[in-house]
């Protein structure tokens, strides 16, 4: 059993909502005796135990020692972090009295972002990368020339505001001016940290700390920008709420090992080990958590959020003292089961000019609302603003995070002065729809089936053998048929019989890429589209493309539309090196719908017996499978598509979400360089005849990733015997599938049952030939990854086995 600690004499430094809730939750604990709030504000003058004391201030250290020791304190609590970056713990434990908090030297974290930049670096904690500039004009030029969206922060103190985030390369650069050559943000702006703008999810974890044990408190959403809809201006913050449903609790395990563990033993073996409580800003990326900013103190309004979720037997004061005594592992930290949500209430104007001593009236507030106040004091006994964030109504409910939300809401009504302003959105991103609430959608839904492709096919492959001929076995399945031009009887018997060419040919269409060329009046790309369709069937059969025929089909002949869709097939045959030798335009009133068309294609090729493919007897397991990338979406999975973009609002003449702005100097608008959505969809599907040509002699098998994706395409070069084993982590899954995946809450299996994922062609090789290969293919200018192999296939298991689809 331990000691019993005397009663604490508290000395809380602070004067806002993050100190009124502090006090408020000590003020509970059978540890605590008094507490002197320096300065404090409306809400502490009231609270238990609680006294505010303006006779000195809160940056005049010695100012603040003597008072300690008149009033017999035994315990400092700094609120803010500018006293604890300026030394506020080493000062009062020089003195003899302890303290909740981390050192200078630890504090240094907060007090410089070049430091801790450099720290999370030294240490490989995930964030951001970036660059330190204190030099103007080195920073200007640094801007110019990286290729990504930025943040640009002031490396020193700047009351939680100095992070600007432009929208665009001139705002960038105001920005810059405004912090190291205007001083906006004064000193703190020396010097400046550019960091790349990541995309994602924030949140907040307030983690206890002694130095070695780390404890959390649930995860918190902040709101930084003063309109709704996150529009407008950065603030201290206009609300909060916890847990976060982003935060599941695989999550957070991983955050508190690979980022808050190993930043709490990073600081120790750097020699500043950090006491008290480690504010870690979060941006849950496609890659995982990256670490935003560090700060060395409870967060606001983060505060008021989660120490309500504390229970009722936790002990705020034990608690801090075992952080600062170094035994956190002996206290216990119970959370309830509950959702608490806190919505700040502001002076008209804030976060720009705002009037102060405005009257406030508070009405007694509902059951689990609590009103905690920020810029607020008594002035003869009424309560006045003081501030820009004025109060707070602070709720929580075991029922819901919507419950939560509602009471809070019900506490601001209780709550009235001259101009107030609130959000009406706190929460809101909790709200949207999620992977658990919005309807997973799949290429059956949008109504396509690969089941009813594949059934058709087994149900006519004997009307269709019923074709054969000496030369063509007339089996279907496979990407093109054959014709043995010597068993056709074209060559006689003999020695060059066995050496004659055979013919090959690919029938194909476009599908429903189509439609968004006719919606957006674009038809310069999707004839490239045909052809690759076909002659990348060809080519994974080790056929030559030699000639092309193509169908355009139509109720209404529009010649120029007629002309730009021939056109782009000539520049693919182009591409492919092989002849547009002729093909049928048929325009049939009625038959389609006002202006669209339909459009198919057929590519013949020859390919010398020795060139066959797929060598299925050469097949070996451990053999590689290599993947070329894709450029894009290809041609395959349009109708998902098309089911997303639908769902989303998403117009084909919006800026293709998936797309970041590319850096420009122009005044344009930072959406000026980023394609549209059709734009950037009719992106044409790579040809890979050249490539693959060019290393035939090194390749036992090819398979085109078209409909049906990975998953289905696959199998189709392989031995019965045989499956292939691919890791999908091998190579980036594309922004624009990424986008697709979260916007359409499509499963990762059926994203490899639907589409390319970004690779367009997958090669089977020995493992002596893939440095050749791949030499060669890269040399043709293919991105190739080498992305599985050959392994032995059960009877009846799967063709294709995907791993890490966790990944996507």
């Amino acid at each position: 059993m331990g000691v019993q600690p005397s009663p604490l004499r508290v000395l809380l430094i602070g004067n806002g909502g993050r100190e009124h809730a502090i006090a408020w939750k000590l003020s509970q604990s059978p540890l605590v005796e008094s507490i002197i709030a320096v300065p404090g504000n409306g809400g502490t003058a009231t609270c238990s135990k609680t006294t505010n004391n303006t006779s000195v201030s809160a940056e005049d250290f010695p100012a603040l020692l003597d008072l300690a020791r008149k009033n017999n304190i035994n315990f400092v609590v700094p609120g803010p972090e500018a006293p604890l970056v300026a030394g506020a713990v080493d000062f009062f434990e020089d003195a003899g009295i302890r303290c909740f908090g981390p050192s200078k030297a630890a504090a240094h974290m907060e007090g410089s972002k070049t430091f801790s930049k450099d720290f999370m670096k030294k240490h490989k904690i995930p964030t951001a990368a970036y660059e330190n500039f204190s030099d103007y004009e080195k920073a200007r030029q640094y801007l110019d020339s990286v290729q990504h969206d930025v943040v640009i922060k002031a490396s020193g103190l700047a009351a939680g505001k100095g992070v600007i985030i432009p929208s665009t390369k001139d705002e960038a650069h105001s920005a810059l001016k405004d912090i190291m050559q205007n001083k906006e943000f004064g000193s703190a702006g020396d010097e400046v940290v550019i960091e790349e703008f990541l995309t994602g999810d924030e949140l907040s974890i307030l983690t206890f700390s002694d130095g070695y044990t780390i404890k959390s408190l649930p995860p918190a959403q902040d709101h930084k920008r003063i309109g709704e809809g996150d529009t407008g201006l950065n603030t201290g913050g206009m609300g909060c709420y916890a847990p976060t449903n982003i935060a599941t609790p695989e999550l957070v395990a991983q955050i508190d090992r690979d980022i808050i563990q190993p930043s709490i033993d990073g600081m120790r073996k750097d020699e500043m080990p950090f006491k008290g409580v480690l504010f870690t800003g979060l941006m849950i990326t496609s890659s995982g958590p990256k670490v935003l900013e560090y700060n060395v103190r409870f967060g606001d309004p983060e505060t008021q959020t989660v120490l309500p979720l504390l229970s009722d037997d936790t002990d705020l004061a034990k608690i801090m003292l075992a952080c600062s005594k170094g035994h956190l592992d002996s206290v216990s930290i119970n959370i309830k089961n509950e959702f608490s949500t806190t919505v700040v209430v502001s002076a008209g104007g804030y976060p720009e000019s705002y009037a102060k001593g405005d009257g406030i009236t508070i009405q007694t507030p509902p059951p689990a609302v609590n009103i905690f106040h920020a810029g607020t004091k008594l002035a003869d006994g009424k309560l006045q603003t003081a501030g820009g964030r004025v109060i707070a109504a602070s709720a929580t409910a075991s029922e819901s995070l919507r419950a939560a939300v509602d009471k809070a809401y019900e506490g601001v009504k209780h709550i009235q002065f001259k101009d107030m302003y609130y959000r009406k959105d706190i929460a809101h991103r909790a709200f949207k729809p999620t992977a658990d609430t919005k309807e997973a959608l799949t290429y059956a839904q949008a109504g396509v089936s690969i089941d009813a492709g594949n059934k058709l096919v087994e149900r006519i492959r004997a009307a269709v053998r019923s074709t054969r001929r000496p030369g063509a076995d007339a089996e279907i399945g496979g990407f093109g048929g054959e014709v043995d031009l010597a068993k056709a009887g074209f060559f006689a018997s003999g020695a060059g019989a066995a050496s004659a060419p055979i013919m090959v040919g690919a029938i194909d269409g476009v599908g429903t890429k189509l439609m968004i060329a006719q919606a957006t009046g674009n038809h310069a790309t999707v004839g490239i589209d045909l052809v690759a369709m076909n002659v990348n069937d060809l080519v994974v059969q080790g056929a030559e493309p030699l000639m092309f025929l193509d169908y355009f089909g139509c109720s209404r002949l529009d010649g120029e539309v007629a002309a730009q869709f021939v056109e782009s097939v000539a520049a693919g045959c182009r591409e492919a090196r092989c002849a547009l030798v002729g093909g049928e335009t048929a325009e049939m009133p009625g038959m389609y719908k006002e202006d669209d068309y339909d459009a198919a294609g057929a590519a013949i090729g020859a390919m010398l017996p020795q060139n066959r493919l797929p060598r299925l007897d050469a097949m070996r397991p451990g053999d590689v499978l290599l993947g070329l990338a894709s450029s894009g979406v290809h041609s395959n999975g349009f109708s998902l598509v098309r089911r997303i973009l639908a769902r989303e609002n998403l117009p084909y003449s919006a800026p293709a979400p998936w797309i970041s702005p590319s850096p420009s100097s122009s005044s344009s608008s930072s959406t000026s360089a980023v394609p549209t959505v059709g734009e950037s969809l009719l992106t044409p599907t790579k040809i890979y005849v050249r490539s693959v040509l060019a290393a035939l002699a090194h390749l036992k098998g090819l398979a085109h990733i078209t409909g049906g994706g990975l998953t289905e395409n696959v199998p189709r070069m392989l031995p019965a015997h045989l499956a292939a084993e691919i890791d999908v982590a091998t190579w980036a899954l594309p922004l624009v599938f990424r986008w697709l995946k979260t916007a359409g809450n499509v499963e990762a299996a059926e994203m490899a049952r639907t589409f390319n994922t970004g690779v367009g062609m997958v090669a089977v090789v020995a493992p002596e030939d893939v440095e050749t290969a791949v030499k060669i293919l890269r040399g043709e200018g293919e991105t190739v990854y080498t992305i599985g192999k050959l392994v032995e296939r059960a009877q009846g298991g799967e063709g294709c086995v995907l791993k890490g689809l966790e990944t996507w």
